[in-house]
């Protein structure tokens, strides 16, 4: 086991107090005063409904709250939760929480529910978001399961989405991953997620943690441990996922988290997905996907509006990280009007070459990330309006055919990747 000096004193005697544990469940916080009471009531729900007889644990990893949102969490009586469900645990259920930092950050939230699972032996563990407020019952069990009763190391949560939520899973991370390390894990940066100790103990002792600790995108790297070490991975579906509502300035951070981190992963993973061909399936509990089909309204005038700037503005960018084919075509379609559609082949390969330029560090590598926003709103443009009117098979198709086009197009980046400088 790695050195566990980071945690703090009197975490590691509360851990001593609670002893060794077959569940654990991870909730990492920063000011969540709002949404945790309930959040945690149902974690307790989940909890003592399904495994009464089994040793758990709920650990707080919090990155220095202000809203008094620790404290909040380890008040909470375990009794209400009996009187509101009738659920009776016949182990104690031990609810403790720990500051990790100052400032919040996924990466030490992460380490230190892991090490926590490491010192307890958990045999399998959950972790769930502060923001997922529409959280039930039974995703504890649903998450848990698989790993505790069915050999199962990394448990990936589906969901039920609106047609246009998560494009940047459906439009990128989802149908890269799948091309290039041959696995079709629709939700590879999750916000909940399951896992076994199996699996926690080896990210846990083998990441390297002095260096990376505060790393961004950990979900997503944690993900492709899972894959590349060859452990069993599944899904689960969990219903309905509400989306978080964002500002136009999150982009760039959350491709930081998620593009940023897939970027970083292919070159040290580059003897692993450069022999892959094709993909498959994961094991799937429930639906690998369902879709919400409301109504949306969308500004889709902004969104190439932005594309278009962002083309013209950034040019000079472009020349460093794109080939003068691509480069061409996308000021081609930049001074498109109504016919402006951001096709799938271009598309990809602009995300090859991205990831390539990412590589070799042609400019400062977030510079790089950041200049893939403007393209990706342009990307997100075209998939609005070609599904605006679709049906859930139609939304299905076109996402299916986008991954095709990643997995023909691989040769090309494996070309880009092995060419000089």
């Amino acid at each position: 086991m790695e050195d566990g000096n980071f945690l703090t004193d009197d975490f590691l005697r509360q851990l001593i107090n609670v002893g060794e544990v077959d569940i654990l469940v991870g909730l990492p916080t920063h000011n969540n005063a709002k949404t945790v009471d309930s959040i945690v009531q149902t974690i307790r729900t989940g909890i003592l409904s399904t495994f009464p007889r089994e040793r758990a644990v709920i650990i707080n990893a919090d990155g220095g709250s202000h809203d008094g949102t620790p404290e909040l969490i380890t008040s909470l009586s375990i009794d209400d939760v009996r009187r509101a469900s009738s659920v009776y645990a016949l182990r104690t259920l031990h609810v403790i929480s720990t500051k990790y930092a100052s400032t919040p950050h996924s990466g030490v939230a992460l380490r230190t529910i892991l090490a926590a699972a490491e010192l307890l032996r958990a045999k399998a563990c959950v972790v769930i978001s502060p923001e997922s407020e529409n959280i039930t019952p039974e995703w504890i069990p649903d998450l848990i399961r698989p790993a505790y009763h069915d050999g199962f190391d990394l448990v990936c949560p589906t969901y039920r989405r609106h047609k246009f939520d998560g494009i940047l899973m459906t439009n990128l991370l989802f149908p890269m991953v799948r091309a290039l390390y041959g696995v079709r894990i629709r939700e590879a940066y999750m916000s909940e997620f399951g896992f076994s100790g199996r699996f926690g103990s080896q990210f846990f002792g083998h990441n390297r943690w002095n260096e990376a600790a505060g790393e961004d995108g950990i979900e997503l790297r944690f993900t492709l441990a899972a894959v590349t070490g060859g452990f069993r991975i599944c899904q689960s579906f969990l219903g309905e996922k509400n989306p978080v509502e964002r500002r136009a300035a999150d982009l760039v951070p959350t491709l930081r988290q998620s593009v940023g981190a897939l970027f970083s992963a292919l070159e040290p993973d580059f003897q692993m997905w450069s022999g892959v061909s094709g993909s498959h399936e994961v094991p799937t509990t429930g639906s690998d996907q369902q879709l919400i089909l409301d109504p949306l309204r969308v500004n889709r005038k902004r969104l190439r509006d932005m594309f278009v700037r962002g083309v013209s503005e950034l040019e000079s960018v472009f020349q460093s990280i794109l080939s003068p084919s691509t480069l061409g075509e996308l000021k081609r379609i930049a001074g498109l009007e109504e016919e402006f559609r951001y096709p799938a082949e271009l598309w990809v390969k602009t995300v090859y070459e991205f990831a390539a330029a990412y590589r070799k560090s042609v400019i400062n590598r977030d510079h790089i990330i950041q200049a893939l926003a403007p393209l990706f709103r342009g990307r997100v443009y075209t998939f609005v309006v070609e599904n605006r009117n679709g049906s859930a098979n139609d939304v299905a198709n076109n996402i299916e055919a986008l991954c095709l086009e990643f997995e023909r197009l691989k040769p090309y980046l494996l070309e880009m990747w092995k060419s000089k400088e």
